[in-house]
């Protein structure tokens, strides 16, 4: 009895300790972590961790490196403590920059770190979503995504290792321009790590003008589905035009951007335009590693002008001055491009460093062995700007720029020998005019004779149109009346059939009534001739005629009352004869 009553005791001790600790977690223990958090936990008690770690592993004393998700967890409160903070939120069209408190330390000259398991700026990004990172142990920046155009590719430059190989592309792990370039797109790429420059592609124009100055314009707006990706595409497209006015600080392209929503250039001295006439984009090449594209919008033109004081103007074979107004088609493609911006920069450094001087330069070799009055000729005018073309093609393409046309627009030359050349073509055109108005003149009087001919074939015309037009008239009354009298002769002469037919019907129709009465009233004296035979004497016959012509309504009684009394009595019996016919 004492063992049981033990056991009993021990059991209704351990139900006890066991609510009570039931009790202590729910009510002491017990913390929630909303939707969109994470909880910090330090524990005060456990293993000492290695010196200078920073994230501790469960059961060690210090700040756990596993952050606590949203809901329902259960700690001692004496023996931890427990932080609630917000969860890291990466937003559409962002990134997130992940710079590492813990983990080896980086080799020497690196400041990006190309593993999770060391110390600094990750090369990978944060993606658009929710992450529950310590953030004892890590700080996440929030930056830009890059969102291409459609009409745009993005030039990718590593910026970190070792310097790529001058006039060669970077590696893997090497520091330069990248080969691969990105198609429009949103790509989630580390800026620390790459830098990516938007150029356009397709057909551009280059117009100088010898008036003075020069203008380059740039199509930049951007047409979105919505108005996230709206944004994105204007701060990409921001970004790198605040990139190119720097780099123009240091060069002689002299940039003041203006926006314009018309393609009409601005009252500057001289200009040089350049207008992207953007194709469809091409199929997307290899990317490079750690570079994640998403969508691709529409795009239209927004023009941003900078001003660039060039243009063209060299001395003639005769020493007069020589000013062009010419404007010049060029086109980098995608496959191109990376070289090109290796090379020379972005589409402004082009025009400067490339195009105007190439331009200039061969305007000036090919237009010093041409005269002055050659430039106002059309003949020698045409052959100047074919042979310009032909030699800035070959140029351009060693440069992998495509030029398409080469024109010259309008061509200043001095006063002094324009004037008589002016002079002498006005006059070689007012020849010309006066005798095309001789000419004219003759024509027009042969045209009045053939009008005045043409106005009385046209009376003789219509004078025999009247005449066939009364003859058609009169022939067909002609034709009418005969027809009439034709018709009216065969309706008497149906009519006087007619009667004849009629009169012979009624004819044999009177003999056919007096044959039938005849027979009739023969057949019926036959028949009273042989009625009469069959009777006998005539006193018969002439009862039975009595009897049938009687009324139908007389009745005829017979009273027998013996022999001899048939006319005893004749008073009730008495017949009355009315005669009916």
């Amino acid at each position: 009895m004492n063992v049981q009553k033990i056991i009993t005791a021990i059991v209704g001790l351990c139900l006890v300790v066991a609510l009570a600790y039931g009790g202590y977690l729910w009510f002491f223990c017990r913390f929630y972590v909303p939707p969109g958090h994470m909880a910090v936990i330090t524990a005060k008690s456990g293993s000492e961790p290695t010196p200078g770690t920073i994230l501790v592993k469960r059961g060690e004393k210090g700040i756990w490196a596993e952050v606590l998700p949203e809901g329902r967890h259960f700690l001692d409160p004496v023996m931890h403590e427990v932080e609630i903070v917000p969860a890291i939120l990466i937003p559409l069209g962002k990134v997130g920059i992940v710079t590492s408190k813990v983990g080896k330390d980086l080799p020497d000259g690196k400041i990006i770190a190309d593993g999770r398991d060391v110390k600094g700026v990750w090369r990978d990004v944060l993606g658009p979503g929710i992450y529950r990172l310590n953030p004892q142990g890590y700080n996440v920046d929030i930056a830009d995504a890059i969102n291409i155009p459609i009409g745009y590719v993005g030039v990718v430059t590593s910026q970190t290792g070792e310097i790529a190989k001058p006039g060669q592309f970077a590696g893997q792990g090497e520091k330069g321009v990248l080969k691969d370039i990105l198609q429009p797109g949103l790509y989630y790429i580390n800026p620390r790590a790459y830098q990516v420059n938007v150029i356009e592609i397709g057909m551009n124009q280059v117009s100088m003008s010898g008036r003075g100055g020069s203008v380059i314009e740039l199509k930049n707006q951007i047409e979105s589905a919505g108005g996230a990706l709206d944004a994105m595409q204007a701060k990409t497209l921001s970004s790198q035009r605040e990139q190119r006015i720097r780099e123009a600080s240091d060069s002689k392209l002299n940039f003041a951007p203006t926006s314009r929503t018309s393609s009409s250039s601005p009252s500057l001295p001289a200009k040089v335009m350049t207008k992207s006439r953007r194709p469809a984009p091409t199929a997307t090449r290899g990317q490079s590693p750690q570079l994640q594209k998403a969508s691709m919008p529409n795009t239209t033109g927004e023009t941003i002008v900078y001003g660039v004081n060039r243009f063209v103007e060299f001395p003639s074979r005769d020493g007069f001055k020589i000013m062009l107004d010419m404007t010049v088609e060029f086109e980098m493609t995608p496959e191109n491009i990376s070289k090109i911006y290796m090379l020379y920069g972005d589409l402004p450094q082009v025009v400067e460093k490339i195009i105007i001087p190439q331009i200039m330069s061969i305007s000036r070799l090919k237009g010093s062995s041409y005269k002055a009055q050659d430039f106002i000729m059309g003949e020698a005018r045409e052959t100047f700007q074919n042979n310009l073309k032909k030699d800035l093609v070959e140029v351009m393409a060693e440069k992998s720029i495509i030029i398409h046309n080469a024109i010259i627009r309008n061509v200043e030359v001095p006063v002094n020998i324009l004037t008589p050349i002016r002079d002498s073509s006005l006059a070689k055109e007012q020849n010309l005019t006066n005798f095309s108005l001789q000419e004219t003149a003759k024509i027009e009087a042969e045209l009045n004779t053939q009008m005045a001919m043409i106005e009385q074939k046209r009376k003789e015309v219509q004078q025999e149109t009247h005449k066939m037009t009364a003859e058609v008239h009169a022939n067909q009354k002609k034709e009418v009346q005969i027809i009439l009298a034709q018709a009216a002769l065969d309706v008497a002469a149906i009519q006087l059939q007619r009667s004849e037919i009629q009169a012979k019907t009624a004819q044999l129709r009177g003999e056919a009534e007096v044959k039938i009465d005849f027979m009739l009233e023969n057949e019926r004296a036959a028949g009273t001739e042989k009625r009469a035979e069959v009777l006998g004497a005539l006193g018969i016959m002439a009862d039975l005629q009595l009897i049938e012509n009687l009324n139908p309504d007389v009745k005829v009684k017979i009273i027998h009352a013996g022999e001899g009394t048939l006319w005893t009595d004749l008073k009730s019996g008495a017949i009355s004869i009315n005669k009916t016919k």
